[in-house]
């Protein structure tokens, strides 16, 4: 049966999945891009970036992992763009370049609509305005039998955590202190009870944890 997975979400040691005053100068927040530093120095994070080099192991085994089995992502509409409100025109495409690094249909949750968005190597964004179930379902259809990646930010998961929708998530713990930002694990306490910790890996970078739906 197919998964809803979280994959290399990268959390600092105090917990933030990204730094405060995200803007179009700080898609990560302030400092948030500290938290990533681990992923484009392995070689397929590097490949994201069409650049050469980068390390193998541990961590780049976690990184093509993240891919594996995916036929769809949700992502909410922070991590899509700094753009807030309803959307005053087509412009803003994304963070990512005319060619973004999914290469198969990303649904974006907003409360504002617009048309579907088509870009290079397979992407097509699409904005579901009726909520966290419907962007599931969507997706899971767009998967077509594969697996889907919950994309994030921090709100994201959450909500999905909270509705006991995330079989499988994985968080890549940096150790650094961020102070301020978006916490991962904010606001689940009901749910915490219902996952393991199932694989604990340490790099000389990151420590990565795999928690696992049991419930």
């Amino acid at each position: 049966m197919p998964k809803l997975r979280v994959h290399n979400f990268s959390m600092s040691l105090d917990g933030y999945g990204a730094g405060p005053d995200q803007d179009e100068l700080h898609p990560l927040g302030v400092g948030g891009e500290l938290l990533h530093e681990w992923v484009f120095a392995t070689r397929p994070g590097r490949a994201m970036l069409d650049r050469e080099g980068g390390s193998a192991g541990v961590d780049a085994d976690f990184i093509i992992q993240g891919t594996e089995g995916i036929g769809a992502t949700i992502i909410g509409r922070n991590m899509f763009g700094p753009v807030r409100g309803p959307w005053p025109d087509d412009k803003w495409t994304g963070w990512w370049g005319e060619d973004p690094p999914y290469h198969h249909p990303v649904f974006v949750l907003t409360h504002h609509p617009r048309p579907p968005v088509t870009m290079e190597g397979g992407t097509t964004f699409f904005f579901v305005v009726d909520g966290i179930e419907s962007a599931l379902a969507q997706a899971f259809e767009a998967a077509d039998g594969l697996d889907v990646r919950l994309g994030g930010g921090a709100d994201t998961i959450q909500q999905y955590l909270r509705a006991g929708l995330v079989d499988e998530l994985h968080v890549a713990v940096v150790p650094l202190l961020l102070g301020a930002g978006e916490r991962l694990f904010a606001g689940i306490d009901p749910v915490a009870r219902d996952y393991t910790c199932t694989e604990l890996v340490a790099s000389s970078a990151v420590s990565h944890v795999r928690l696992t739906r049991t419930a």
